[in-house]
């Protein structure tokens, strides 16, 4: 944080990749984070787009599960996607997967 502009704004020092954005933020866009050195992630091997989004890509699926409602079954898989820890690994829909990433679940499920 740089410095205070207004009672609600405040101007941050933003990386270099970020260097076109506006650097002055609302408190309510801000939230207290205690770093942890684990979780930082390099900007360079997220293939970031200039809208800083990226696309997820599935690497591998490491278990299922089958949620049974009351006349119905959802299957669900556990999908670790490339740039996050195994701890990143999300439960993801079959339905969802097929939709999105076809090559992998005919593969992986």
């Amino acid at each position: 944080m740089l410095q205070r502009v207004d009672k609600v704004a405040y101007e941050l020092k933003l990386p270099t990749e970020l260097s076109s954005d506006h650097p002055v933020f609302h408190v309510s866009m801000l939230k207290k984070v205690i770093g942890d050195p684990k979780s930082i992630h390099p900007i360079e091997g997220l293939c970031v787009d200039e809208n800083l989004s990226f696309e997820a890509i599935s690497v591998e699926s490491l278990d299922i599960l089958v949620k049974k409602l009351r006349y119905k079954e959802t299957t669900f898989v556990k999908v670790l996607w490339k740039n996050n820890l195994f701890e990143g690994a999300t439960w993801e829909a079959v339905g969802f997967m097929r939709s999105c990433y076809p090559h992998f679940i005919a593969n992986e499920v």
